[in-house]
């Protein structure tokens, strides 16, 4: 354990150090993700969803604000949805337009929420976002998971009725715009996922702020506990196509994911708690105090090994001493010549 806070003081030390790099890369690696996954699932637009195409945006994107990626994320899928068919960009554009009026108007800064719920449930992962919101954030952050659920899923769906929407075009667009709202905002499994995130969200932190010992690992096990239960019961009922396999590996991600998240923000020693009580004028207080687990990370000390240039010039003059008491003395050897 000691290796690990080890290394986890020299991370700190790290990033400190290079913060601005390393959170460019990961928002460098991050675009390439989330364009990556568009193009590869709705690439209908040849231009748009080429690999050129894919690597610019991500790079563009690096060096500006995140709520920059999250508007070209939803200005591809715009494009794509185009191409496909005019309806379906009308309707998921005024979705988009929602969207930003409700949340990304007033809390810019928290943008990037929706991009990565969205690539969770791109990445089949989905029951890590109660883990990692409900640990790290407050419970608004059901807001841009909600977000980035449906945006997922309007692709999605697109994804698998391309043809059929494609072919719909024709019979006029207000039928097609009628049917395509219905569908999407009509999708159960949607819905029920939506359901799933947002009350293990509050489970989670509602459990990790609570004065108990080890309280993120029992939020991080109850809440993905309880994604699953609230997912295969709503599967069950539904009779919806969700795999089980998937939730099961997807909590158990999240259950490792909060294991991380505490060791790296949250490592305490509760073997040392204490228990205090103290008062003033008004109020008694009754506080916990844990104090936090944190070990130096060792320096590396060369020693440098030379020769004492002092200790040399005080043995020659040592040996010269010595010569002259013994010629005095007469028994220096004569030397051969």
């Amino acid at each position: 354990m000691s290796t690990l806070l080890v290394w986890k003081e020299r991370l700190q030390k790290l990033y400190a150090s290079y913060s601005v790099y390393i959170l460019k890369g990961i928002q460098f690696v991050m675009g390439i993700l989330i364009f990556g996954l568009i193009n590869y699932n709705i690439g209908f637009m040849k231009t748009a969803s080429s690999v050129l195409c894919t690597i610019g945006l991500a790079v563009i994107c690096t060096f500006l604000p995140m709520l920059v990626m999250t508007m070209a994320a939803a200005l591809l899928i715009l494009v794509h949805f185009y191409a496909l068919s005019l309806p379906i960009a009308i309707v998921s554009a005024m979705i988009f337009l929602l969207m930003y009026i409700f949340y990304f108007r007033f809390t810019p800064k928290k943008s990037w929420l929706v991009l990565v719920a969205a690539l969770a449930f791109g990445l089949k992962i989905p029951f890590v976002i109660p883990v990692a919101f409900g640990l790290m954030g407050t419970p608004v952050w059901i807001v841009p998971a909600v977000c980035g659920i449906i945006s997922y899923y309007m692709v999605d769906f697109v994804k698998g009725s391309a043809t059929a929407l494609k072919s719909a075009d024709a019979d006029g667009i207000a039928a097609s715009l009628m049917s395509f709202t219905k569908q999407v905002l009509g999708n159960k499994e949607m819905w029920l996922m939506i359901m799933a995130v947002a009350i293990g969200i509050l489970v989670v932190n509602v459990v990790r702020s609570r004065a108990v010992s080890n309280a993120w690992k029992i939020a991080s096990a109850s809440g993905s506990v309880v994604c699953v239960i609230v997912a295969a019961a709503g599967n069950m009922i539904l009779e919806g196509r969700l795999s089980y396999a998937s939730m099961v590996v997807s909590a158990v991600l999240g259950i490792i994911l909060g294991l991380v998240l505490e060791f790296l923000f949250f490592s305490v020693d509760y073997s040392g708690t204490e228990n205090i009580q103290f008062e003033d004028d008004e109020y008694y207080y009754y506080v916990k105090a844990v104090p936090k687990v944190g070990v130096s990370a060792p320096e590396k000390q060369v020693k440098h090994i030379t020769e004492d240039s002092g200790n040399k010039n005080r043995n020659t003059e040592d040996i010269l001493l010595t010569r002259s008491l013994s010629k005095e003395l007469g028994i220096e050897k004569e030397r051969p010549e």
